[in-house]
């Protein structure tokens, strides 16, 4: 819900970085049209002000503290609140996380390293019903709406799901199943079962291919950027 008259917008800041968190609120306080209604480090934390405060939009970080990242917060939180208005602010590169946050619901998606500049802008842009992303991001997704297959034929990777695609990153940086688990604040079980998922859509016959396919990947991208 925009922001009334008679009221400034509702804020919600979820990081678990204690110094990104006060700061993004410090600057939302700052503004006459804006107030911090909660801040969380964590998903279901973040829930309970989602269910308690009913905020006006949320920034979210997609790395953050328990078993949930910030996209699956988002997903989850728009199961309690229909409208709920979500922008992403992630130092993740937004070629690899943007259109996945647009696709769970986001309205939006900004680097941390532009944020001190922008992430005032970038909430009233969402707040007014626009969707804040860069312009390298607006082609991608206008490629995906235009049902480009050969395009989508070439992104094997765009087939896993989030926390599928989140195991085969820290595959890519070296971690073993148990660090993975860690990480994430999942058992080893799970991510061995994510791992065969993962090896299925990837149409990898074992652990090793799976390992080279993801280091091979991390440093493709690591090139590009």
């Amino acid at each position: 819900m925009p922001a009334t008259t008679t009221r400034p917008a509702r804020v919600l800041v979820v990081d678990d970085h204690p110094i990104v968190r006060h700061g993004i609120a410090e600057l939302i306080s700052m503004e006459a049209d804006l107030e911090v209604c909660g801040l969380a480090d964590e998903a279901y934390e973040a829930l309970q002000v989602v269910e308690t405060e009913r905020p006006d939009v949320s920034v979210i970080d997609i790395s953050i503290k328990g078993s949930l990242n910030g996209i699956e917060l988002i997903k989850m939180a728009r199961s309690v609140q229909p409208d709920f208005t979500a922008l992403v602010l992630s130092i993740h590169q937004e070629a690899i996380y943007a259109e996945r946050a647009l696709r769970a619901g986001a309205k939006g998606y900004l680097m941390k390293d532009e944020a001190t500049g922008n992430v005032v802008q970038a909430i009233r842009d969402v707040l007014n019903g626009q969707v804040h992303v860069s312009k390298r991001v607006a082609m991608s997704v206008l490629r995906s709406l235009s049902n480009d297959r050969a395009v989508a034929a070439e992104t094997p990777v765009a087939r896993l799901s989030d926390r599928e695609f989140e195991v085969f990153q820290l595959i890519g940086a070296g971690y073993a199943p148990r660090h993975i688990a860690e990480e994430l604040h999942v058992s080893v079980r799970t991510v061995e079962t994510h791992r065969e998922r993962i090896k299925i859509k990837l149409h990898l016959e074992d652990a090793a291919a799976l390992t080279r396919y993801a280091v091979n990947w991390k440093q493709g991208l690591a090139e590009e950027s």
